[in-house]
């Protein structure tokens, strides 16, 4: 099992740009394909950004395509998401998640607490 602790959320303007991270403890995380998930209020939560365990692919949600980048640090157990030209309606808790040796399209076996994001308008 792997443990996954985001930070980097915030408050920031439309237009701005955030970078969460999150790291991973417990097992080899280049093992591990990430995902980074969204839930706003009152709605479900949703996908926003995948990366292949061995880093060869990546993923993104239409509403964030060309603005939000995601990556990977092997050699820190971490996953980024770079949001860029942030929207209002990207306000939303941000959730990492991994499944070993999954594709990125797929159920995530591991979640992390989740961080804040709000962005004004």
């Amino acid at each position: 099992q792997v443990r996954l602790v985001e930070s980097g959320g915030g408050t920031v303007q439309a237009g701005e740009s955030l970078r969460l991270a999150c790291a991973a403890f417990g097992s080899p995380f280049s093992t591990y394909t990430m995902g980074w998930f969204r839930q706003a209020p009152r709605k479900e939560r949703a996908f926003v950004a995948g990366i292949l365990w061995n880093g060869g692919s990546t993923r993104y949600a239409d509403s964030v395509e060309g603005r939000f980048a995601i990556s990977r640090d092997n050699t820190k157990n971490t996953v980024y998401l770079q949001m860029n030209s942030l929207k209002p309606e990207d306000t939303a808790v941000y959730y990492c998640a991994a499944k070993r040796f999954g594709p990125i399209v797929a159920e995530y076996t591991n979640w992390g607490q989740g961080t804040q994001v709000i962005v004004s308008s």
